[in-house]
């Protein structure tokens, strides 16, 4: 059915769009609506009208592909679709910002001016000083919601994070998954809320000072409710590859449109929902053979959207490939921060003793500790057995601020096939103490939700689809854990939890009632927060060097700017008595002696109260255990 209010696309001059693609809600009335479609000849708007009666209109056709045109009568909160060259079908658009039936039905008009934001005042974050917070806000509260994760900011206040970094929120079809398949990527997924209530959770976290950065999938699209190849098959490219589907087309025919795409999403989510920045996931399968690398751009718009405030962009880069975060005058992308495989692999091993798998390289003793804390990357270009190739670029020059140091995240706490936290498959004592490295060290630490509270709820990778894509789901989980042999195993492959079975995703939500049920874990992590917050010279996260006193026992010792030091003494063996010591790190400043300021052995913690003695014949040092220690004047 046609209405003469849209019978004629009309395109309003006096008014600029403030993107290039998508609905956007004209502030003299009306709604302008642009796509990318050079595959078609002719595009209709359908707009869902109650009761049961739709209007269309023709787009417009203008150069370079695109369609737009103005419908008078559109109203914020409608309902719509696109018609292609007459087609019987009705597709999503592609930048739809709201799909609140899912992927598969229409795209709502959302106006963000709507919003009242009340963090005029707030600055952005910069990447040094910063306490990363991964979350899941499906699996984080039972609800499972915003407005639900809202509610326990304060705790992230208490705690002492500072930043929240949001797994992908971009729409995917079915009740649940990680997020990493998505298809709608200016669309927030409507399981967890609308478009408002987002905002509203980071306007909530701006007013307690905390930032919030999302993490993005620019490698590839997932495998229900992609509608793109609709528009043009050029969306991606058969050039590259990915284990998860096809890459998108950055470099090839008609690219020049797909990389405004994603571009504008970048900034998108800074402009309209105040993002202080993003994580950029598996970069290596972000292709580009052009002059200028798409990341290069991405990371530069996101610079200019935040117009003043400052933002912040992490990338993961399995190959550790530093021109990442190199600066744009060095021939880098200009990129704040690269995840750290290395620190999480060697920590692993040291808790779990084993180092199957991606874990071979790596021995989790003191001299991959020392070297991790002061260069941040193992691998700068070394032999690497597992891959048979070299692994890692140079380091020398880069901040320890720019390397994001774990030992848990979703990735790697699901690749433990049960989903089992690392508190859960090591010795207590051993965990603090590799708690106070991760918290104390000068790279940037990254917390997993409840890993504060020694969360018993694991985390296994679950996803929602069709039976037949629930088939394949199922296949290749199993098949990327047959890498380790502990879990290809008859008995141990018929424990690997079911990815697809709502039961698994509901088991994975946090109990949060843990927080004072677990109390000695959370008061280890927010002690640790709080000297790395108020120390000066663990604050400054800058001038390090490290010794290695035999292959379990190190120490780390912190220059301040003002002559102030510190020491951070970790033995991951046995009770050890050291003599000699020829090592100068040990020494305190003229005229001071060593004092203890934080104990991983405290009884709080759960600790036994062993402590370090320093004699004039040896060092004493309580086995698995971490101490932090300041000089003080007798």
């Amino acid at each position: 059915m046609l209405d003469s209010a849209f019978s004629e696309p009309e395109i309003l001059t006096s008014v600029k769009r403030r993107f290039p693609v998508g609905a956007e809600v004209w502030p003299t009335g009306g709604v302008h609506f642009r796509v990318w479609a050079p595959s078609c000849s002719r595009v209709e708007v359908v707009l869902e009208k109650p009761p049961d009666a739709n209007f269309s209109f023709e787009l417009e056709k203008e150069s370079d592909g695109y369609f737009g045109g103005t419908a008078t009568a559109a109203r914020a909160g409608d309902l719509y679709r696109f018609r292609l060259d007459g087609g019987d079908v009705l597709i999503s658009d592609p930048a739809s910002r709201f799909q609140p039936q899912g992927p598969l039905g229409p795209s709502m008009i959302i106006d963000p001016k709507l919003f009242s934001w009340n963090d005029t005042q707030w600055g952005g974050v910069p990447i040094e000083g910063q306490v990363f917070y991964e979350m899941h806000i499906g699996t984080f509260t039972p609800a499972g919601t915003w407005e639900a994760a809202a509610e326990h900011l304060s705790g992230f206040k208490e705690l002492g994070v500072t930043v929240l970094e949001i797994m992908p929120v971009h729409d995917f079809c079915g009740r649940y998954g990680w997020g990493y398949d998505g298809v709608d990527f200016f669309a927030p997924t409507r399981l967890y809320g609308t478009p408002e209530d987002l905002r509203a959770f980071v306007d909530q976290s701006h007013a307690l000072g905390l930032g919030v950065i999302l993490d993005v999938v620019y490698n590839h699209a997932g495998p229900a409710g992609n509608y793109l190849k609709s528009f043009c098959q050029n969306y991606f490219t058969d050039r590259y590859s990915t284990d998860w589907g096809e890459p998108f087309n950055f470099d090839g025919a008609q690219s020049q449109a797909v990389r405004e795409f994603f571009i504008t999403n970048a900034g998108y989510w800074i402009e309209e929902f105040h993002m202080d920045g993003l994580r950029l996931d598996a970069t290596q399968n972000i292709y580009d053979e052009t002059e200028k690398h798409i990341l290069a751009e991405i990371a530069e718009r996101v610079r200019v959207a935040g117009a003043g405030r400052r933002t912040i962009v992490i990338a993961e880069n399995e190959p550790q490939n530093t021109t990442l975060i190199r600066s744009v005058g060095e021939g880098g992308y200009g990129i704040d921060a690269l995840w750290n495989d290395d620190f999480h692999h060697s920590a692993v091993v040291a808790l779990t003793g084993h180092n199957e798998a991606y874990f071979t390289d790596y021995r989790g003793n003191g001299r991959e500790f020392v070297a991790a804390a002061k260069w941040g990357f193992l691998y700068r270009g070394q032999p690497y057995s597992w891959q048979r190739q070299r692994r890692g670029s140079p380091t020398r020059g880069i901040k320890p601020a720019s390397f994001i140091n774990y030992i848990e995240n979703h990735d790697q706490v699901a690749n433990l096939g049960m989903g089992h936290r690392l508190h859960q498959v090591t010795h207590p004592a051993m965990y603090r103490a590799m708690t106070a490295l991760l918290l104390l060290s000068p790279q940037t630490p990254l917390l997993f939700q409840g890993q504060e509270f020694a969360a018993t709820a694991p985390f296994v990778f679950f996803a929602d689809h069709t039976p037949e894509l629930n088939a394949k789901v199922k296949e290749g989980r199993l098949e990327f854990l047959s890498q380790f042999p502990s879990l290809s195993c008859e008995h141990m492959r018929a424990r690997i939890p079911d990815p697809t079975d709502e039961k698994v995703f509901n088991s994975c939500r946090l109990d949060l009632s843990e927080r004072e049920v677990h109390r000695e874990a959370y008061e280890l992590h927010r002690d640790l927060l709080r000297l790395r917050r108020e120390d000066a010279v663990f604050k400054a996260q800058g001038n390090i060097d490290g010794a290695t006193l035999d292959d379990e026992i190190f120490v780390l010792r912190f220059f301040g700017d003002d002559g102030d030091e510190r020491l951070l003494f970790a033995n991951l063996g046995v009770d050890k008595h050291l003599s000699p010591v020829p090592e100068p790190l040990l020494a305190p400043p003229p005229g001071a002696e060593w004092r203890v300021v934080w104990s991983s052995e405290d009884p709080r913690y759960g600790g036994g109260g062993a402590l370090p003695v320093e004699t004039v014949e040896s060092w004493f040092i309580p086995g698995k255990s971490a101490f932090a220690l300041a000089p003080k004047i007798p």
